[in-house]
């Protein structure tokens, strides 16, 4: 059996962050959907879900229309079975990831990032799996005491840390 990588962008604007992830069960979007809502008023999301069997369709929900297009045209691209894709704004991933991961049809969390992303998927005669991302680009060096200092006051200077 032959296997084909293909790679596939998920289109965003730059204020957009993306969790891409795979589940097990059609009511996976109906599920994410109150775990995001669940976080507080004012994060803006589309949740997209690719159905495996049965009608094979892409179910989608979200609280912004424009989003809940976005992770369509992101679910449509990777077509692979039983991912999902969340595309975030107003809020970043460390908000809802915890509970993203304990929605229980939930089974990987392949990326949670507002980095540019390429989808690795792995295509064969039975469908279509994501094989892994590219998230970001490769470190240049590393960070000096400066950089540590840097880190700690940004933590602290949006709200992360004491």
């Amino acid at each position: 059996m032959a296997v084909d990588i293909e790679v596939v962008p998920l289109e965003k604007p730059e204020d957009v962050n993306v969790i891409l992830g795979q589940s097990h069960f059609i009511k996976t979007v109906e599920d994410l959907h109150e775990a995001l809502a669940g976080v507080g008023g004012t994060l803006k999301f589309g949740v997209a879900f690719c159905e495996a069997s049965g009608a094979r369709l892409v179910r989608r929900t979200g609280n912004d229309a424009a989003l809940v297009d976005l992770a369509v045209a992101g679910a449509l691209a990777v077509g692979a079975g039983h991912c999902f894709v969340i595309m975030l704004r107003d809020g970043f991933p460390v908000n809802v990831l915890n509970q993203v991961k304990a929605v229980p049809e939930v089974c990987t969390i392949y990326c949670a990032t507002a980095n540019p992303v390429q989808v690795l998927v792995a295509v064969t005669d039975a469908g279509r799996g994501v094989a892994g991302v590219v998230d970001g680009e490769p470190p240049v060096g590393v960070e000096t005491e400066q950089d540590v200092a840097d880190r700690r006051d940004l933590l602290r200077a949006i709200g992360y840390k004491l």
